[in-house]
Order: C-alpha cells, then structure tokens, then sequence
C-alpha cells in the first residue's frame, strides 16, 4: 500500500481513504437527534401493509450509531498506525513484507533440525538417503514441478532431468549452481544472416546428427552452413557445450520438437530460456537436498554403489 510509482496515486488513496471517514462522521452528525429521541415520539407508518405485516419508519437504536462513531474513532487510530494513506508507512512501519519473513525465518527455525543430518554428507551420500529422497522430491514437486513435470521428464522448451544429457553439466556441483543461480540459455537468431532455404539445409544436416531421416542432398549443403555458423557454440561435430548450455545435437532429444519446421524457426529466430534462480526461495540445505534427487535420477547405479 505504501508503494507507488507516483506521488499522485498516493495523494488520491489518502484523499479517498479520508473523505470516507469524514463523510461517516458528518452523515452521523447531521443524525444527531436520534441520539436524542425521547420515549414520547411515535413511530411512523408508512402506510404499506403486506398479509399482516405493516411496515414502519423507526429510529435508528443508539448502539448502532455508537457503533459507526466507534468505527470512525478506530478506523483514524488505525491509519495513524499502519499503512494505508497513500505512501505514509505509518507509526509502527508495519509492512506485510516483514511479517512474511519473519514467518520464513520461523519455518526455518522450525524445520532446520530435519536437514543438520545432511550437513557433512556428500550429494551422493544424500541422494542414497531414504528420508532425504523424500524431502528432496517434495521440494522439487513444490518448486520445479511446475516447468519439469512431476516425474522430472519436462516438456516443450523445459529440459528433460532425468536421462543422461544436461545442457550445462550433470555432475551435482553443476546441478546445485543451476538451482542456486539458475540459468540463462540463449541461442542467437540467424535470420539475418542466412535464408530460409540455407536454414532447412542446416536443418537437415542437424537432423542426421541425431540418426533423424534427412535429404542426403541438404545434408551435405547443410554441414557447410553448419560449419560456418554453428560449431562456435556446438562444436564442429555437434556435440555441444556445457559452458554455454549449448545442447548436443547428436542425440535425438529435443526441447523444441525435432521436426524441420522447428529446427528452422530455431535458427532463423533464436530461442531465449531463463531458469530462475532459487537461492532466494530455498536455504543452502534445501537446494543440497534438492540437488542429491535431481542428480539421482540420472545416476541411479552410482546411487546404489553408495547403498
């Protein structure tokens, strides 16, 4: 409430939030007499009678306007105090974003003894772990579910986690500095450098890489073009790099689909993915654990060597 990219807004929220209080407390002044009525006066009929029923004009009881004074009284104390005319933070500088960490900080507090086990473990060691398997699926059901799928295998434009092949690196240091930092995987558009017709020659080329069914004709046009504008980032025989999160490109797993249509639009139009970084959602613990379970799905025998 008391952020605003302009000091117009909030003038017009402590204008609005004002006015309302003093339109209560003068509609209740101008009402004054019902303060003051007297057993003697007489209730109104309004003439309207409905099976029995004959409706009156009564006075308002004196609880409910002591009611709406109260209400006026309390909600100025509470303005005084907590944020909510315009960008005044008010006495207390109460903000929401304080309560919600100081509900972290108790979570925290809470549930730190469960990972101190873990603490002088290698991921290895911990992804051999029965209870820390079942931590670590619960954080990544929680956190990376939503992109990866439940069972880790991903989808269009999110990575496959649990086979063999990792755009920047499988071992679980490269793992837990994903997680931690995240990651920003960027392929350059060459649309302006090359022609559609050129683009489906290196299509094909990088088709056959994989074992994929491709014109031999473009193939052989395409590894030209290949050459000349791909293996600085998947190396001349496409295998890829992990320092750039350059994708191997002979083997026939694909984040955009593997027809030619889509290697194409990739080509001439680039792809920009983003993993987001979780270091601020997720203690230091928490990501080892998280790291020991997405490092197990792709290195299940080194897993039951540590058993």
């Amino acid at each position: 409430m008391s952020d605003f990219f302009n000091s117009g807004w909030s003038y017009y929220v402590a204008i609005v939030s004002l006015l309302g209080i003093a339109f209560c407390a003068w509609l209740l002044f101008t009402q004054r007499k019902w303060l003051r009525r007297s057993t003697a006066e007489t209730v109104e009929d309004t003439g309207h009678e409905w099976d029995g029923i004959t409706e009156l004009n009564t006075f308002v009881p004196r609880w409910w306007t002591v009611m709406y004074i109260s209400v006026c009284v309390f909600a100025v104390i509470y303005l005084v105090l907590y944020p909510g005319l315009g960008s005044y933070k008010g006495t207390l500088n109460y903000t929401t974003a304080q309560e919600v960490k100081r509900s972290q900080e108790a979570l925290q507090a809470r549930i730190q003894p469960v990972y101190d086990r873990f603490k002088d473990m290698s991921i290895p060691e911990i992804a051999a772990d029965e209870d820390a398997l079942q931590i670590g699926q619960r954080l990544f059901l929680n956190n990376c579910a939503q992109c990866h799928g439940s069972d880790a295998r991903g989808g269009p434009t999110f990575p496959n986690l649990a086979d063999q092949y990792w755009l920047h690196g499988g071992e679980p240091e490269d793992i837990q500095k994903s997680i931690t930092e995240g990651r920003h995987g960027v392929m350059p558009p060459w649309g302006s450098q090359i022609t559609p017709d050129e683009a489906s020659d290196i299509a094909q080329y990088v088709r056959s890489l994989s074992g994929l069914a491709a014109d031999p004709i473009k193939v052989a046009r395409g590894k030209r073009g290949f050459d000349a504008v791909c293996v600085a980032c998947h190396a001349a025989d496409g295998t890829g790099n992990t320092a750039l999160g350059a994708p191997n490109l002979t083997v026939n797993t694909w984040m955009y689909g593997s027809s030619e249509e889509s290697i194409v639009e990739t080509i001439l139009n680039g792809r920009d993915n983003q993993m987001p970084a979780q270091k601020g959602l997720l203690t230091e613990d928490q990501i080892r654990v998280l790291t020991a379970w997405v490092w197990g799905l792709s290195n299940k025998d080194k897993v039951k060597e540590e058993n």
